[in-house]
């Protein structure tokens, strides 16, 4: 089996560790190419999962090669694919927290600390759509151009990016960002990021990215490691 393969079953073991996908929830995406991408198959535990398990389909959800059947949430992934040339991993999952705040039509869009901020931006609440059909596709139209992270409301919420472990970390992301305003309400007295003090983090991402690109030669978990200290804006930040 592929290198692909390994990694999408690496990665769902990844998700179903964390606690994001129970029983048979979540599901994770790859692009292979410019017309096909390896997906996770329906109703099946991720932390279960082997290569041999994934299905590798074409853009319009019609199957390629695998023995099993393609997520029940297809649409989804490959409106991200279609929308989003720069798109190359997809993860949708049921992080109880975020998922807590999609339930109550709360969209994660405060800016209440730099470090979510500069990596990956406000998180918006798409509108409700029943599981597993093209509605759910439909909602994220509005957000996807300008976002990499969607909440879904009364579902869950679905990150995206440059590789797998990328897409997989800006849902780790997502779940502490929705800890910290589940806290913050608590305490009551959240102290919001201000539009200069977004804008000089704005600046800040300029040089990190220049000097980044000066390097030349650090690869993804390197750049979003030092992210935690140096500030990095992701597109709808």
């Amino acid at each position: 089996m592929s290198e692909a393969a390994r990694s999408l079953a690496q990665c769902s073991r990844r998700l179903h560790r964390l606690g994001y996908a129970p029983g048979t929830a979540g599901n994770v995406s790859l692009r292979l190419n410019a017309e096909r991408i390896l997906v996770t198959p329906t109703g099946c535990s991720k932390g279960a999962l082997r290569a041999d398990d994934m299905v590798e389909v074409d853009l319009r959800g019609g199957t390629i090669r695998g023995s099993r059947e393609a997520t029940s949430e297809i649409a989804m992934h490959l409106i991200v694919y279609r929308m989003r040339p720069d798109v190359q991993a997809v993860v949708h999952a049921h992080p109880p927290v975020c998922t807590a705040f999609a339930s109550c039509g709360v969209a994660l869009d405060q800016p209440l600390c730099s470090e979510i901020a500069v990596t990956l931006g406000s998180v918006p609440l798409a509108t409700y759509a029943t599981t597993g059909t093209e509605a759910v596709a439909e909602s994220l139209l509005p957000h996807l151009m300008d976002h990499d992270a969607i909440l879904l409301a009364n579902h869950g919420a679905v990150t995206y990016g440059a590789n797998l472990d990328d897409a997989l970390w800006k849902m780790e992301t997502v779940e502490h960002f929705a800890h910290i305003t589940l806290a913050a309400r608590q305490i009551g007295t959240p102290q919001f990021l201000s539009p200069a003090q977004l804008a000089e983090l704005a600046e800040a991402k300029q040089r990190y990215i220049q000097r980044s690109a000066a390097k030349g030669n650090r690869d993804n978990r390197d750049v979003l490691e030092d992210a935690a200290s140096v500030p990095v804006f992701h597109r709808g930040s």
